[in-house]
């Protein structure tokens, strides 16, 4: 099938619209969202408010559909991502913290450097090289300080090289220690089992990955998951494992580990006004359960929350 729709301009795009039966009350901001935002950025946002037309294959958008309620969820949808970005921002540099101070303890400065300590001797390879190849590139002022005055080791030690590892990388050195001893111990500093720490990593570093490129998250049908934890209880209630690859379990997750990061931020309550800005944003679609405010743990840890 050969591709054959036609370019638009800005105001032909709004006329498109209209036509199909959404109102734009300002013609201003719709024109100035378009040209910054994009025609087809914002499709996904007017996706929800399409019903199907009378003729096979076209749309119309629902009646009292307007420009506005696209917009709306669109911002909502990057304040959603902003949030999700600083929880996880947080909790990275926290696990990095985690997984250095447990090898240098247990391993030495450069114990991170022996094959004998991880389960898969390819994956140990593959993640050397991956590092090797950040510290040549690394600009960092520790960086080339350890490089200039050191050469035995030839590499930096393993609380240095935790500051230029990426979540990803991270996620992979961590779930690679043979040892389920040092697993569990990084594990214990967010009362989570290893298995389920490895899982939520590897899945945050997805939702990341999401964030950074600018992606739709609300109603993101997830294609890499987690493993819904059995313990600590509040956490396993709050979660959901009838809805594992929508939004909500992630944001339970985040808001379970910014309890123990971030124990004073008001992180939890600024996601629930979030969530109240925009009627739009249906919660159903993005996997919250009946009654989920009331579950432990969305309730503050303190009488009164300190701004963090």
């Amino acid at each position: 099938m050969k591709f054959a729709k036609p370019s638009l301009t800005i105001q032909q795009q709004i006329e498109k619209l209209e036509g199909r039966g959404m109102a734009v009350p300002d013609n201003a901001v719709a024109n100035h969202s378009l040209q910054h935002i994009s025609y087809y950025r914002l499709r996904a946002y007017w996706l929800p408010f399409e019903i199907d037309a009378e003729i096979e294959g076209e749309h119309k958008f629902a009646e009292g559909t307007t420009f506005d309620d696209a917009l709306s969820l669109y911002v909502f949808d990057r304040q959603l991502r902003l949030l999700a970005m600083d929880a996880i921002e947080r909790i990275e540099v926290s696990l990095r913290g985690a997984w250095a101070h447990r090898l240098a303890t247990q391993h030495g400065p450069h114990g991170y450097l022996e094959p004998g300590i991880y389960a898969r001797s390819d994956q140990f390879a593959r993640a050397l090289s991956s590092l090797l190849d950040e510290i040549d590139r690394s600009k960092d002022t520790f960086v080339k300080h350890y490089t200039t005055k050191y050469d035995d080791p030839q590499h930096p030690p393993v609380w240095m090289v935790s500051e230029i590892l990426s979540l990803g990388q991270l996620s992979k050195w961590f779930s690679n220690l043979k040892a389920r001893a040092d697993r569990q111990a990084i594990s214990k500093v967010y009362g989570l089992d290893e298995k389920v720490l490895a899982s939520s990593a590897h899945h945050l570093t997805y939702v990341r990955n999401i964030c950074a490129h600018h992606g739709r998250l609300w109603n993101k049908q997830f294609t890499v998951t987690m493993i819904v934890p059995s313990s600590p209880p509040a956490l396993r209630l709050a979660m959901n494992p009838r809805t594992d690859r929508q939004i909500y379990n992630t944001l339970a997750m985040l808001g379970y580990l910014m309890g123990i990061v971030a124990p004073t931020s008001d992180w939890r309550r600024r996601l629930c006004g979030l969530l109240e800005t925009c009627p739009h944003a249906k919660l159903e679609a993005m996997g919250f359960p009946e009654g989920w405010q009331d579950m432990p743990a969305w309730k503050p840890a303190t009488q009164a929350e300190e701004v963090s």
